[in-house]
């Protein structure tokens, strides 16, 4: 089989959510935008739906859809994006919650779905999405009394537990909305750590149901397995890959395995000592340099020190994470899980 195999444990990713879960007193609910953090928002929904989930989060009206298709009636499913135009046919007959971010969105949300339920964005700082403190105070009082369902805010820095932005953005968030009679959100999986002042009433994990930091503690959600297509022997000197970036020093055995860039496996993550922070791959418990440069479907790792190459090659494991891959690549977890392509032949276990 040429076709690199994406392994999914729904099992591990449930486990995260009860562990996050389990942090709490409060409600957890999870956010499954961008198709599940790319492993399939229907599989993922389904599963933590079952295992108790009562309300989810995504980006956008659309991406509800998909997801209450899957669900059904029951579940809530609120859309980061609000009530945007053209937005309302979608929401109304899908059951969706718009959290609005604006007085166009109130007043747009009013004027077509009076009655439906919402919640408001308010930003307490990231400058991104939701009413700052002076827009809010003009409109709180006609937002309260159409009874919305949720006040929420969002962390810029809580991957980062010491810095000072996390302090300022909980007092602002407390001065916009204590003594309000409505459940409040302030927390994702990085705000959730920091402790129960940043709990509230609703947290709502991503990242870190899919087995990424910050919650160092969660099981892998996801391995991949590269296929070897083809190994070869060089003598010291001769070179591998687009470039010559990569000269052998030693007699030395490369295999090439299928999956590349194309494949969400980002071409940064090439050309690099692992001094200086590249990726490996593993024959079982065997580390194997990736060498030269990752290109569009293919991929050319030393294994040199390996007595028998196998079929394939696992590039994410429990070993390198998807935050270790994201790290040799100069980026992010999110980006690694949301970037893996479609033509994995994807497994799901559990």
């Amino acid at each position: 089989m040429s076709t690199a195999k994406l392994t999914i444990d729904l099992d591990a990713l449930v486990t995260n959510w009860r562990s996050l879960d389990a942090k709490t007193n409060c409600e957890t609910a999870a956010v499954v935008k961008a198709n599940g953090y790319g492993l399939d928002v229907t599989r993922v929904g389904k599963a933590l739906a079952a295992a108790g989930a009562r309300n989810f989060f995504v980006a956008a009206a659309e991406e509800g859809v998909i997801l209450r298709r899957a669900l059904g009636a029951g579940p809530g499913i609120s859309v980061f994006s609000g009530h945007m135009d053209g937005d309302t046919k979608l929401l109304q007959e899908f059951q969706l919650t718009p959290m609005v971010n604006s007085l166009d969105q109130l007043l747009r949300h009013f004027e077509h779905l009076p009655g439906h339920p919402f919640g408001v964005q308010l930003d307490t700082g990231m400058n991104r999405l939701g009413m700052e403190p002076a827009e809010w105070g003009a409109v709180r009082d006609i937002a309260l009394g159409q009874g919305p369902v949720l006040l929420m805010s969002h962390l810029a820095c809580a991957d980062e537990p010491g810095h000072g932005m996390n302090a300022h953005q909980l007092k602002m968030f407390r001065d916009m909305t204590d003594g309000i009679e409505v459940p409040r959100s302030l927390s994702a999986t990085g705000g959730l750590l920091l402790g129960p002042d940043y709990h509230f009433d609703l947290c709502r994990p991503g990242i870190g149901l899919y087995g990424g930091l910050p919650f160092a503690q969660a099981m892998p959600v996801v391995r991949l397995d590269l296929p070897v297509i083809q190994t070869r022997d060089l003598v010291p000197g001769e070179t591998v890959g687009y470039g010559n970036m990569w000269t052998a020093q030693r007699p030395t055995r490369i295999a090439t395995v299928a999956a590349g860039y194309a494949d969400g496996l980002i071409r940064a993550m090439g050309n690099l000592d692992m001094g200086a922070g590249g990726i490996q791959v593993f024959a079982e418990a065997t580390p194997c340099p990736v060498v030269g440069r990752v290109s569009m479907d293919l991929i050319t790792v030393d294994v040199t020190d390996i007595a028998e190459v196998p079929a394939s090659l696992s590039l994410i494991n429990e070993v390198q994470t998807v935050d270790v891959v994201a790290d040799a690549a100069g980026t992010i977890g999110y980006e690694i899980l949301t970037s893996l392509g479609h033509r994995y032949a994807r497994t799901y276990k559990g």
